[in-house]
């Protein structure tokens, strides 16, 4: 099939959310600027570069997440593993500004080392991050569109010990949740190295 992406594809779901998949779950907690903490999933969430090592997180309108990453200028991005799949999506719910989500999903706080916010007790790793820009993309109508795109650096590393293995941050312990479209997640079943011709760039 072939559609226009302004025309109705005549699915029952919109398939874009599945093609770009799986893709890593972006669980960021951030500060509030009275100090309260939040936590939320974020489906459209990604690296952007090792050098400077950047991340960046979507949100569709103004979610707490964005409201408190432009206030304080700080989020945490947290790994979310299998093992945390309940609490991953108690922390989705939309709950008023004033609740910690934390204490909803009853999950254990650890304090910031570059940031105020705190990360998740208990993930493989987490990333602490500083905002380097909030951009809401015009879209071809000249429009703004409904997202906002968190960038941030990161500027603190936190990775679980045992998860790593030669060396290496060992992705097949860490047991990545993954999104995969509609209500679909997806766990890392099984991995290949593959070698890449001379001259290739950077993966």
């Amino acid at each position: 099939m072939f559609y226009r992406a302004e025309e109705d594809h005549g699915l029952s779901h919109n398939p874009l959310k599945a093609i770009v998949a799986p893709r890593p779950i972006g669980w960021i907690s951030t500060l509030s600027a009275g100090g309260v903490a939040n936590l939320a999933p974020y489906s459209f969430f990604n690296a952007v570069s090792d050098t400077p090592p950047m991340l960046m997180f979507a949100s569709g309108g103004e979610k707490d997440s964005l409201t408190n990453a432009r206030a304080t200028g700080e989020f945490t991005f947290n790994y979310a593993s299998s093992r945390m799949t309940d609490a991953m999506n108690l922390s989705s719910g939309g709950y008023e500004p004033d609740k910690d989500e934390f204490e909803i999903a009853g999950l254990e706080k650890v304090k910031g080392e570059t940031v105020a916010c705190p990360r998740v007790a208990g993930v493989p790793a987490a990333l602490e991050c500083k905002v380097l820009d909030i951009i809401q993309p015009i879209d071809l109508s000249g429009e703004k569109t409904i997202y906002q795109i968190v960038l941030g650096q990161v500027t603190g590393v936190h990775i679980d010990d045992a998860m790593i293995t030669d060396g290496r941050f060992d992705v097949k312990k860490a047991d990545p949740l993954m999104r995969a479209g509609y209500r679909d997640y997806a766990l890392v079943s099984d991995m290949f190295e593959l070698a890449r011709p001379p001259g290739a760039g950077g993966m």
